[in-house]
């Protein structure tokens, strides 16, 4: 079919038009404040550069103790702060723990201060105070006023490079402050070294080495300026070395083209001669200050800031244009487009232009030039949706993430498949082995390219690592004992429905060795149960349950992050024992029932940082991941109007569309996938299987662009705030018989259309 160029031009526009609504819709700041952890600032879909302003410098620790109020700084921005310390490269969105803040840039007129200062006394450092009415936060574009400066700071970036540019009203006196000290969750010996060497007048490269969460990192940079430094210096603000060698024959913190120190502040003063404007290219590098100086020359080559902002608009239409939805207000609409945003923030692409990135091993190596590795997997949450949901809309960006995961393997001189880990460095956080889930649903979801062979190799080294959080009593004894490994009962709930996962690949290789030795550990969950109270209960070695026992305590022995109540609950791989064990369908239908109208007193999570008041519905917490796919299970005991009910209830009180409207960590995506699964009317209570679950969607109709260039078409007939309930579900035109829905029948496209109504049925 041919098309006249007019033709040809109205589509355009109309797409463009679509595509720009959809932008509208995502609002960079929802989710940054409380419990959010979001940041705000200019990123590209899963782009190495996180550009984003720190509002201040909240120490990891005071006097030698843990500082709890650097909690809220795990994003390295807080909504509430008046003040902006500067514009830093690297950030996690939504984690409750945290590392980066690399390579801040401040631009400041007037006075040269080499000191951040404090909040209630901005001037008195280089800080800025702010105002939210001068703030702008769009995909890939952030612009602040900073007031103190009169700066005006605009920020966007590509994949590997951030681009500033900074507008100035005392253009004689600019300045711009690269702060190698600054870091979010930063403390003293944080930084192991930091170097800057001058090249030319208009270019700089550098390294910075830290040992945080991350325990051996090196990030590398290379800065241009559009304008020629005229002066520049550093000081060194770490405690004078006893030692200084023969470089003190150079006055070294003027104009000398090498910088190096632990603590190093540099400045660069510039003369804008009547000009206003100053623009830094910074790129970043994993292997080297030649990568980095690549990497921008490559991504960044000319000095055009809207071109920039522009192509990375048109890569976050690409991510956005994937869903077409249509939902009942503009507030949902917010909700849904932003949560998309937040799944595209990670993993991240850890990879220079040429293909070659650092491993574990701090050897080098390159990838094929259709391959990009990632880092920045924080895989106790995000196994549960957000790499389900990328086995639907992001197939070949998750077969990337598994060869990388499988790499990690190799590399790792534990020889373990990553747990949660970023640049290069496993950090251990968290328990489970959740690649295993990872692998085992992307085999079943058919992505190709993968050695699952080779994986499953990978899968079974890891699972059985002995030495690694209580597996050798897990392996011994059928459960991981409370006086050998902490978070027991978390560990080995998690641990079985992992081992299901492998057990699953395993059987499709028809490794049937494999897939006997971990099914059956994949029952171990059983071991833990305790009859006489009904919940999953901690044990000794010697088969004894502790004494001391609350259903509803977070903080006591044999759970992480969730109380017994919450984890019991947690066997998604065999949902139907687990309903047996727990006293059958009638019994288990009330019991899970009284967890969402009890109410939770602030008693049993207080000294819990990642669990809030605004996160919990009854005694349910949606604000943390162990229960995020609790409400599902009512289809399993023929009441499927009351997860249905609470669906609704957590998509209208969990997720607002304001600052603060994320009820929890969205944990590198993991709360957003959640909604975007929920609002569209299915859900992964199982990865590693072949079935979604059923729920309420809040979609008045949604289109699913798949990779393969088919679609899936979501109908909810009769949609209202009101009709809440599923009275038929009609997959391709005949009506289903069950709450669970293949992934082969939609991975080609499909049509599903729900009948809505506000009467509940306990059944389709």
């Amino acid at each position: 079919m041919r098309l006249s160029l007019l033709a040809f031009g109205i589509l355009f526009l109309a797409h463009s038009v679509l595509a720009q609504s959809k932008l509208n819709y995502v609002n960079p700041l929802i989710g940054t404040s409380k419990m959010g952890h979001t940041f705000p600032g200019a990123t590209v879909p899963f782009g190495m550069v996180q550009l984003s302003p720190d509002t201040d410098t909240i120490p990891y620790a005071v006097d030698g103790k843990y500082n709890p109020n650097v909690y809220k700084y795990c994003a390295g921005y807080q909504y509430e702060d008046p003040t902006i310390v500067g514009f830093s490269h690297t950030h996690f969105s939504g984690t409750g723990h945290s590392d980066l803040g690399d390579i801040l840039i401040m631009p400041t007129s007037g006075k040269l201060q080499l000191n951040p200062g404090v909040s209630a006394n901005p001037k008195g450092g280089f800080r800025s105070a702010y105002n939210h009415q001068n703030e702008i936060a769009k995909p890939n574009y952030y612009s602040v006023q900073l007031e103190d400066h009169q700066i005006k700071a605009e920020l966007t970036t590509t994949t590997r490079v951030g681009i500033h540019k900074y507008t100035f009203s005392e253009p004689d006196s600019a300045h711009i402050i690269l702060d190698l000290v600054s870091g979010i969750y930063n403390y003293n010996g944080k930084n192991v070294n930091t170097y800057v060497r001058v090249l030319d007048e208009f270019h700089i490269v550098g390294f910075r080495q830290t040992s945080g969460w991350a325990k051996n990192r090196t990030v590398y940079f290379a800065i241009e300026f559009s304008k020629p430094i005229k002066s520049y210096g550093y000081d060194d603000f770490q405690s004078k070395k006893v030692y200084q060698g023969f470089w003190r024959k150079f006055n070294l913190k003027a104009d000398f083209p090498e910088m190096s120190a632990s603590q190093l502040r540099a400045f660069f003063d510039f003369d804008l001669d009547g000009s206003k404007e100053l623009l830094l290219k910074v790129a970043m590098s994993n292997v080297s200050m030649e990568g980095a100086l690549l990497n921008m020359t490559t991504e960044a080559p000319n000095w055009n800031f809207d071109d920039y902002k522009k192509a990375g608009e048109d890569l976050w239409s690409q991510e956005l244009n994937k869903y077409e939805v249509q939902m009942l207000n503009e507030g949902d609409l917010t909700n849904f487009y932003t949560a998309v945003y937040h799944t595209c923030l990670g993993p991240t692409v850890y990879q220079d232009v040429s293909g070659l990135y650092r491993g574990l091993d701090f050897s080098d190596y390159r990838n094929p030039d259709d391959q990009l590795n990632y880092s920045t997997f924080s895989l106790w949450d995000t196994y549960r949706a957000l790499h389900p949901l990328f086995n639907l809309v992001q197939r070949k960006r998750n077969t990337d993430m598994v060869l990388s995961m499988i790499a990690h393997q190799h590399q790792s001189a534990e020889k373990m498949l990553p747990i949660w880990s970023h640049y290069a460095n496993e950090n251990w956080c968290m328990i489970g082995y959740h690649s295993v889930s990872v692998i085992s649903d992307a085999y079943n979801k058919g992505l190709d390219g993968i050695d699952y062979n080779e994986a499953l190799n990978a899968c079974v080294q890891t699972a059985r690592t002995r030495y690694f959080e209580g597996i050798d009593s897990y392996m011994d004894l059928g459960y991981v004992a409370e006086d050998k490994s902490g978070s027991s009962v978390s560990k080995t709930l998690e641990y079985a429905y992992d081992d299901w996962a492998i057990a699953k690949l395993a059987y499709g290789l028809k490794r049937m060795d494999i897939y006997e030795e971990f099914f059956e550990r994949s029952e171990h969950y059983k071991n833990v149960y305790d009859p006489n109270s009904g919940f999953m209960r901690a044990k000794l070695s010697s088969g004894k349950f502790i004494d001391k026992f609350d259903a509803l305590e977070t903080h006591q022995a044999g759970y992480i992050e969730g109380n017994a109540w919450n984890y019991s609950l947690y066997v998604p791989h065999q949902v139907e024992s687990m309903i047996q064990l727990m006293g059958g369908k009638k019994r288990f239908a009330s019991h899970l029932d009284s967890l969402f109208t009890m109410q939770l007193a602030d008693k049993y999570f207080e000294h819990t940082e990642d669990i809030t008041r605004e996160g919990i519905m009854g005694s349910y917490v949606h604000g943390n991941e162990p229960s995020h796919h609790v409400i599902y299970l009512f289809d399993w005991v023929e009441r499927p109007d009351l997860t249905q009910k609470y669906i609704r209830q957590v998509l209208r009180t969990k997720y607002l569309p304001k600052i603060d409207g994320l009820s929890g960590n969205d944990d590198c995506g993991q709360m957003s996938a959640w909604y975007i699964f929920s609002s569209l009317g299915f859900y992964p209570v199982c990865p590693g299987s072949d079935d979604y679950i059923l729920g309420s969607p809040l979609v008045q109709t949604a289109k699913i662009h798949l990779e393969n260039g088919a679609t899936i078409d979501i109908t909810a007939k009769n949609q209202s705030e009101k009709s809440c309930y599923v009275k038929a579900v009609y997959l391709n035109g005949v009506k289903m018989k069950d709450f669970k829905l293949n992934f082969q029948s939609v991975k080609n496209g499909a049509k599903l259309v729900f009948e809505m109504t506000d009467k509940p049925a306990k059944t389709f």
